[in-house]
């Protein structure tokens, strides 16, 4: 139960920080403490099951992400709208960085395999 707790609370620091959002910003958004948040960052406690659906809300992720590691069609949504939204020249340009990033993991791969 520990280690999952540690997981869950990578999730939602790593999350944090990529939104760049402090803890005291994340507590507000979800309607919760900063000692919450930084009790569940550290996997100290666990967070109470209408807290888990305040913070993935605050942090725009799935709670099967958040509990378990692994993206849904929630998570593909999410993503999904925020690119529609782009104008035709910027839906491009993510594209080819898209597939920059894929083709760098699949050389990757292919090194570490060696």
């Amino acid at each position: 139960m520990d280690n999952l707790l540690r997981q869950i609370g990578n999730r939602i620091l790593s999350r944090r920080k990529q939104l760049r959002m402090t803890q005291e910003e994340l507590a507000e958004k979800a309607g919760i403490t900063p000692q919450t948040v930084s009790s569940a960052e550290l996997g100290k406690k666990a967070l109470r099951p209408e807290n888990i659906i305040r913070v993935c809300s605050a942090l725009d992720i799935s709670t099967d992400y958040l509990l378990l590691g692994e993206t849904n069609t929630s998570d593909h949504s999410i993503l999904l709208t925020k690119i529609s939204d782009l104008p035709p020249i910027q839906y491009r340009h993510l594209e080819d960085i898209i597939n920059s990033f894929i083709l760098a993991l699949e050389e990757r791969e292919a090194q570490s395999g060696k």
